[in-house]
């Protein structure tokens, strides 16, 4: 019981604190403007671990490396952490299973930006038939046009509706479920076999 307690905390308050760090890099990446108070609220949040990495990892092409690297550590922790809890022995010594973990790790920064970029799609195209100038369309728009941009050259409107939106939802819904368990569960097969030697 308490460990199942300890592991619902731990996951819930690291995927949290994961997807903070996710927004504030990619609200980075698209050059948005930290004025609104829920870009506010991530900076708010965040800065506390991110500017003194920052003296050590300065950005990378404007690109926010600090937001990334802090997110795969809290990942790998957190992977490492529910592994330390769990009544099976694992080996964090051995080169593969730090391997393993890694790759845990980098996948599961990879699962949350889908979650972050399925919401965003989400409440831009809610917004944009029940509050289409409500300020923070614009900061939903910057963050879902690079992926929407390329589908608009080949699906056109139909019937003047943009169905873009619900190609890109449909395609990362296929991507969260059919192709990130089976790498999850290509790993979880590495972690088995380190387990049972």
């Amino acid at each position: 019981m308490l460990t199942n307690t300890l592991n619902f905390l731990i996951r819930n308050l690291c995927e949290f604190f994961l997807l903070l760090l996710l927004a504030r890099f990619f609200l980075q990446a698209a050059r948005i403007p930290f004025k609104h108070p829920l870009t506010q609220f991530v900076l708010s949040l965040t800065n506390w671990a991110v500017i003194p990495v920052r003296r050590i990892l300065p950005p990378f092409r404007g690109l926010d490396s600090a937001s990334l690297v802090l997110a795969w550590l809290v990942a790998l922790l957190m992977h490492a952490t529910l592994l330390a809890l769990s009544p099976w022995p694992f080996d964090f010594t051995a080169p593969f299973s730090l391997f393993s973990l890694a790759l845990a790790a980098l996948l599961e920064i990879c699962k949350m930006s889908l979650y972050l970029l399925f919401a965003t799609v989400i409440g831009q195209a809610l917004m944009s038939w029940l509050a289409p100038y409500n300020p923070l369309m614009p900061i939903l728009t910057a963050l879902t046009a690079p992926f929407l941009r390329p589908l608009h050259r080949f699906i056109p409107p139909i019937g003047g509706v943009d169905i873009t939106p619900l190609v890109l939802i449909l395609g990362i819904q296929l991507v969260l479920n059919v192709v990130v368990p089976s790498l999850e569960q290509i790993i979880l097969q590495g972690v088995s076999m380190i387990m049972l030697k």
